[in-house]
């Protein structure tokens, strides 16, 4: 198989046009879901541990955006920043910086719900002893995020995959820009099409690699944390 011995002979090597891919996708996909984490988690446990009018729309609506169509947001996304949208002043089309966007509004939606079914669950557990202290809101949300955080961990591993995987959102806001806007996933789609299999297969390679290392460091934290407690 040449193409697959190619593929590990360009990985091996350190082929600078494939780590310089990698990089961006880590970069991209990393900071997306940073920004997710910071809106999601606090979004979700919000919706856990408070009652208000509507609460149950946002709730359904948040789980169908977790579905939500990658080139809907990504169209919308370009919309926005496109020289005609209401954002467009800002000049962030066809950068790493809209791809990031468009990522981490894929994101949210995901940790945000997942976060809220966890802090939901553990606040049945919690209720009458942060009842009887006393807590305030935030201190319930801050104390119930902090207990879940090993739990949370499937949440961002979903939440990066789902980034990590993303063709079509990337492709419209950053354009597949060689060396500026490539990630992954859209350098192994066009260098397919262009039968460059070699770099395809290598990008495929460290992609699922990448997924392997991310998945089994959660499982060792999860591993540590229950017989920590155990």
């Amino acid at each position: 198989m040449p193409d697959g011995l190619d593929a590990w002979q360009l990985i091996i090597t350190g082929d600078a046009a494939l780590y310089t891919i990698v990089r961006l996708s880590l970069a991209v996909s990393l900071s997306a879901v940073a920004i997710a984490v910071v809106v999601g988690l606090p979004l979700g446990a919000m919706l856990a541990l408070t009652r208000f009018r509507g609460r149950t729309l946002l709730i359904v609506l948040l789980n169908c955006f977790m579905g939500l169509p990658p080139v809907v947001v990504g169209l919308t996304v370009f919309l926005l920043l496109s020289r005609s949208g209401p954002l467009g002043v800002l000049g962030i089309l066809f950068t790493p910086v809209a791809m990031i966007i468009a990522q981490a509004l894929l994101v949210v939606p995901i940790i945000a719900a997942l976060t809220r079914q966890t802090v939901e669950d553990l606040w049945r557990e919690y209720c009458d002893e942060l009842t009887a202290m006393n807590v305030g809101p935030s201190g319930r949300i801050a104390t119930l995020l902090w207990d879940s955080r090993f739990g949370l961990i499937t949440a961002l591993l979903a939440g990066f995959g789902r980034a990590a995987a993303e063709v079509g959102t990337v492709m419209i806001v950053g354009g597949n820009i060689d060396g500026f806007t490539r990630t992954i996933t859209t350098a192994i789609a066009l260098e397919t099409s262009k039968g460059n299999l070699p770099l395809a297969m290598g990008l495929g390679l460290i992609l699922i690699a990448l997924i392997l290392v991310i998945n089994a460091a959660a499982w060792a934290v999860r591993a540590w944390s229950e017989q920590k407690a155990g």
